[in-house]
């Protein structure tokens, strides 16, 4: 994953917002709304299981690891002229290394959330803020 502490996207068109609860089933009930969202912007259906994917790793990193609240915002960007889902997930806590030394976790179950989105992304990081941090990505979109 690329660290990176400006936030050099662009914004363009609708930013979709939303709030994660702090509970072990937040994350697929997030996941249901960002799932009708981007049917409503019409993605290919390999893109949108791909932001889709993205959006699970993130929320859930922040459900394990973030201070709440944290936030959700998807903005459909154009990236190099590229049709692009930005993913970002905002908290009120420091941001921890993507690859730093984690707690004694079965490797078999936890551990790989973020190298799944860099995968999946086209760009990746992390914005840190004086009242917290970002993780961001930007998917592409077809």
């Amino acid at each position: 994953m690329t660290a990176v502490q400006v936030d050099a996207a662009p914004r363009a068109g609708i930013e979709y917002v939303f709030t994660l609860p702090h509970a072990p089933r937040a994350v697929s009930a997030v996941r249901r709304r960002v799932d009708a969202v981007l049917t409503t912007l019409g993605l290919p259906a390999d893109a949108a299981d791909n932001v889709l994917l993205v959006v699970s790793e993130l929320l859930t990193n922040a459900l394990v690891h973030a201070v709440p609240p944290a936030t959700l915002r998807l903005t459909q960007v154009l990236v190099d002229g590229c049709g692009t889902v930005r993913v970002e997930v905002t908290d009120r806590g420091a941001a921890a290394p993507a690859d730093g030394p984690g707690r004694s976790v079965d490797p078999d179950e936890h551990g790989r959330g973020l190298a799944i989105v860099s995968l999946l992304s086209a760009r990746c990081g992390v914005q840190v803020h004086p009242d917290g941090s970002c993780r961001w990505a930007e998917v592409p979109a077809g």
